[in-house]
């Protein structure tokens, strides 16, 4: 009977430590798996004009660009520039405001790309993992924010090594 409860005991605790190796793993793997970044092959202007042109040319609306370096030098911080790209497919997004049990994801919106310079001068192209995170919501919402992923990865081709 003692080497049952001994078998039992080391089971259980090989589940706990095994269940706390993923977690800790999840979550430090976690802001790798939200963000998706990768290198443009041109200087951040140009990144910056040919993802607008790109994203016009499928007729996706850009509502807005932020130059994030601008607004923090107003405080006197000098950065390496940071510009925000708001992207909008006018349907999908309609498609997702219609119905009030997918307005939660209205936070998310418009897509966002993140074109940004490094110290060492390399410009990256940075934008969250929409389709990973539509996953949890699964149903309409899924299905739009995959398409949506998709064609943002589109939008973004041209620029990234």
């Amino acid at each position: 009977m003692k080497m049952n409860k001994n078998y039992i005991f080391t089971a259980i605790a090989g589940m706990l430590m095994g269940a706390v190796f993923m977690a800790v793993f999840g979550f430090l793997r976690a802001p790798n798996a939200m963000i998706t970044e990768s290198e443009s092959n041109l200087s951040h202007d140009e990144t910056v004009a040919t993802i607008i042109a790109n994203a016009e040319e499928i007729g996706w609306k850009v509502p807005a660009t932020h130059e994030i370096h601008n607004s923090v030098a107003q405080g006197g911080w000098d950065v390496e520039k940071v510009t925000v790209i708001e992207l909008c497919n006018v349907d999908l997004a309609g498609d997702i405001l219609t119905g009030d049990e997918n307005r939660i994801v209205s936070s998310m919106m418009p897509c966002r790309v993140a074109v940004y310079e490094t110290s060492d001068g390399r410009v990256i192209v940075s934008r969250m993992n929409t389709g990973l995170m539509s996953s949890v919501f699964g149903g309409k919402v899924q299905s739009v924010m995959a398409m949506a992923t998709d064609q943002t990865e589109s939008i973004v081709s041209s620029v990234i090594n």
